[in-house]
């Protein structure tokens, strides 16, 4: 078994190429056919797919913080992808992985971990990504009553003082995109940022638009349960896409991108995201 995995790794890392939005990570990506017999031999623990995630796990990515129900889009791409390589719904398996300690080099006890993770070319150093499977927008989440909700014009938005989860691609997108005149305040995690935000520390967060419209039509409230946030508008894509994380190098990858690719040609990716993420289009456009 070991020799097989090695041989097999072996032909299917000489064929990456640079990564692309939308586009297979692999000259010639193997057929999903062809990964449906030799997935056993690559995956961590022969005959289950080892997939992370951090908890809580967020709505509309998951449900019920249960990555297991195959409800959300990130639980239900998996059981997709899974169905498509021929891995049983019972033989995938679940862990928790810190979104921040996900990309860390070294090895990873899963075959792939699911978090709302941008590919950067600088995570990419250490870690391998898949193709895309969904493309991102950034969006402004604040406090109903701060004057980020009606001012907002790309010279009233350097003026806001920011808060964002470490590492984030929507600090990145602060302070790249944004420049504002004071630096941001950056938290551990995602938690932390949002508590800020809820005492007034912060004017605003920067998050992906799904998990922007959860945070404000669901989860930041005051002590009597009430709304107190809002979706301010999202920005137009720069390119940002989530992409499954692997080990650096890791041969499996070739097969989920397979997997991928035929979830995006048959349009499964498509429903998925119409079900799970389609009440975003309406969110207003900003122009950074």
């Amino acid at each position: 078994m070991r020799t097989v995995r090695l041989s097999l790794a072996g032909s299917l890392l000489a064929s990456i190429v640079v990564l692309t939005t939308g586009a297979s990570a692999f000259a010639s990506t193997p057929s999903v056919t062809s990964c449906r017999s030799s997935l056993p031999s690559l995956e961590k623990h022969a005959g289950t797919l080892s997939v992370a995630t951090d908890n809580p796990a967020y709505t509309p990515w998951f449900v019920n913080n249960t990555p297991s129900n195959a409800k959300g889009y990130e639980s239900a791409v998996v059981y997709a992808l899974a169905k498509e390589l021929g891995v049983s719904s019972s033989n995938v398996k679940w862990s928790t992985e810190p979104f921040d300690a996900s990309f860390t080099p070294g090895y990873k006890s899963f075959d792939f971990d699911v978090n709302e993770i941008s590919y950067t070319p600088a995570r990419a150093k250490a870690v391998s990504f898949s193709v895309s499977y969904f493309d991102v927008n950034q969006s402004i989440i604040a406090l109903k009553t701060n004057p980020i909700v009606t001012k907002h014009s790309a010279a009233d938005l350097k003026g806001y003082l920011y808060g964002d989860q470490l590492g984030s691609t929507g600090l990145s997108f602060i302070q790249d995109q944004l420049n504002p005149t004071k630096a941001p305040r950056v938290y551990p995690t995602l938690n932390g940022a949002l508590t800020a935000l809820q005492a007034g520390q912060v004017d605003a967060l920067v998050v992906d638009t799904p998990t922007g419209q959860y945070m404000a039509s669901a989860q930041l409230t005051d002590a009597k349960g009430k709304l107190i946030a809002t979706q301010v508008g999202q920005f137009p894509s720069v390119g940002e896409h989530y992409s499954l994380l692997f080990q650096k190098g890791d041969a499996i990858t070739a097969c989920v991108n397979a997997g991928l690719d035929a979830l995006r040609a048959n349009g499964t990716l498509a429903a998925l995201q119409k079900k799970w993420l389609g009440i975003y289009n309406a969110v207003p456009m900003l122009k950074p």
